[in-house]
């Protein structure tokens, strides 16, 4: 279960989509960032904990020091894989994120890359894991004195507490990535729009489909939770367009059918391993 939004007028910001449609998505407060963050942190470790069950009970000779490398090592590659790989998805959300109803998206209303995600989650380290990492290290060794406890939890502190103090709610791995941690909406949206009792569903053709890709499927549904009737004319005219179809007067009916088919045609093609992340995925093979 999703927790209620704020209603937070100073955590409003504008999200310019592709098609120019200005949406006003809110901010992650602080607090439920944590709680999202905690609850990846918990699954890592259950993660970890069991991976080092099994390795235990495969490999009966293995002493403290190999395990503990094999731990390190382990924490390292599933921490930073587990954070940028579900945040390259189309939700770009983590389990915790999505649980906690956040998403990451660029400030600039572009899609989200690649780089972008490994800079806001490579920071991560810098920020908490390499100091508190240092600090169990010197603690287990016995060489932990209160200079170094105070200076791993102070710099650590620092950046934990970064996002109380700028009015973006960011991290500085948001600030160098350029990207905005914001609140999802708690209706559900993308099953109720296929499985709507509508009077009338439309019918596109594949090419219409094949405009878009995973990264537009959360645009239009972001249009359809929060535009207004405005921003969803904008968008229902600008696929209309591009897809050379005809108006019919009805833009929110037209952007609820359309959602539905590209999201069974994106289903489809991940069964088959052939779904886009984007518009622009596939256009340089095509053009060759």
């Amino acid at each position: 279960m999703r927790p209620p939004r704020p209603e937070h007028a100073s955590l409003r910001r504008r999200f310019v989509t592709p098609e120019g449609v200005d949406l006003r998505l809110e901010l992650g407060t602080a607090g439920v960032r944590l709680s999202a963050f905690l609850i990846d942190a918990v699954a890592i470790l259950a993660i970890l904990v069991s991976a080092t069950i099994l390795l235990l009970v495969l490999f009966f000779s293995l002493h403290g020091g190999g395990l503990a490398i094999i731990w390190l090592l382990g924490s390292f590659v599933l921490r930073n894989g587990w954070f940028t790989l579900f945040e390259m998805g189309g939700r770009g959300a983590t389990p915790g994120k999505r649980m906690m109803g956040l998403r990451v998206v660029a400030r600039d209303g572009a899609r989200l890359t690649g780089g972008a995600v490994i800079a806001r989650n490579a920071m991560r380290e810098i920020e908490l894991f390499l100091p508190l990492t240092f600090l169990a290290q010197q603690t287990m060794t016995g060489q932990a004195d209160a200079f170094v406890t105070l200076f791993s939890l102070g710099w650590s502190g620092v950046f934990l507490f970064f996002p109380l103090f700028n009015r973006d709610r960011l991290r500085v791995g948001d600030l160098l990535a350029g990207t905005w941690v914001v609140r999802t909406v708690a209706d559900r949206l993308g099953a109720d729009l296929v499985a709507a009792e509508r009077p009338k569903h439309r019918v596109f053709p594949e090419a219409a489909l094949a405009l878009y890709g995973e990264f537009e499927l959360q645009t239009l549904e972001d249009v359809l939770r929060v535009g207004s009737d405005a921003a969803i004319a904008t968008v229902a005219a600008t696929i209309r367009r591009k897809a050379d179809l005809a108006d019919d007067g009805d833009d929110r009916g037209f952007l609820t059918d359309y959602y539905a088919a590209l999201c069974v045609r994106l289903e489809r093609g991940l069964l088959v391993g052939r779904r886009r992340a984007d518009k622009f995925a596939g256009a340089g093979s095509a053009s060759r």
